[in-house]
């Protein structure tokens, strides 16, 4: 990384190359004769005049970090299979505060936000689980405590999605289900949750249905398991535990949505450079809004 990209320039040329593969063009017109305004690392727009830089609206607008600390950040979020903390960036990358290292990994995290998302198809399982730190004389875990509800839901062999959710119940896992989950759907595996019989009964996928009964210590019958999505469970409570330690109920979906795009890019040779083409393309996450109070 640091022999590809260990200064400015050579950041500002990927960039170019990522934004403008066909040659520079003006983003508030399109007219395609620019110049290149090399003192200030800027081009000129020849029709209207616009001068602008490559990171113009894009998240590294306004940015006051050098695009070298934006490269290798990018670089240390993806590889790391069960996330960084923001003090683990701070203290690798050099950077000044707390604050800026926290404020940059959010507006990475955002970027791997994904939009659009195919539906999940083939056998799907389906689970929930509960994130949270242990109550002060609670005995037991999940249902019933403070900690936070998290469904999931995944395509064996394929994609896995993650959501924090404020409650589990058969509107909410229907809910789910509808907006992640298409019509060819080949087996629906769940645990014994009485919730997942409404749900299957209701979408039409009832002789569809194998549940396990984890209450009679019954984890796999066949191909009927929830082995996958919970293997995704522990890797991102392994991730909380020993890289982030603590993260708010307000920000457990960014994270979610972070080891959901690692995730389901982990065969992606190109996890970089495609990470990078989000950062360009998504819109600037603001620290203001960031750190807006839920009403």
């Amino acid at each position: 990384m640091m022999d590809k990209f260990g200064d400015e320039s050579k950041c500002r040329a990927y960039l170019e190359s990522l934004r403008w593969p066909k040659g520079v063009t003006c983003p508030r017109c399109k007219a395609e004769k620019v110049y290149r305004i090399v003192k200030r690392d800027q081009f000129l727009c020849s029709a209207c005049e616009y001068q602008f830089s490559v990171t113009v609206d894009t998240i590294f607008h306004d940015t006051h970090l050098p695009l070298v600390t934006w490269f290798l950040a990018t670089v240390l979020i993806c590889e790391a299979k069960k996330g960084m903390s923001a003090c683990q960036i701070q203290r690798s990358l050099g950077i000044k505060t707390y604050k800026t290292a926290w404020y940059l990994c959010h507006r990475i995290r955002a970027a791997m936000t994904e939009v659009n998302k195919p539906k999940l198809s083939g056998q799907i399982e389906m689970d929930e689980t509960y994130v949270g730190g242990k109550g002060f004389g609670i005995q037991h875990r999940g249902r019933g405590t403070k900690k936070r509800p998290v469904i999931g839901i995944r395509q064996r062999n394929g994609e896995l999605r993650l959501f924090h959710a404020k409650e589990v119940t058969g509107r909410v896992l229907e809910k789910f289900l509808r907006e992640n989950v298409g019509e060819d759907v080949d087996v629906f595996f769940t645990d014994e949750l009485g919730a997942y019989r409404g749900v299957a009964k209701r979408m039409g996928l009832t002789k569809k249905h194998q549940m396990v009964q984890h209450g009679i210590k019954e984890y796999v019958r066949g191909e009927a398991h929830t082995n996958s999505i919970e293997s995704a469970f522990s890797l991102f409570k392994r991730g909380l535990r020993g890289s982030w330690h603590k993260l708010s109920s307000k920000h457990l979906q960014a994270y979610l949505e972070e080891m959901c795009f690692r995730f389901n890019n982990r065969k992606n040779p190109y996890l970089f450079r495609d990470t990078i083409l989000k950062l360009i393309t998504s819109s600037t996450l603001e620290y203001k809004q960031l750190t807006r109070q839920i009403a």
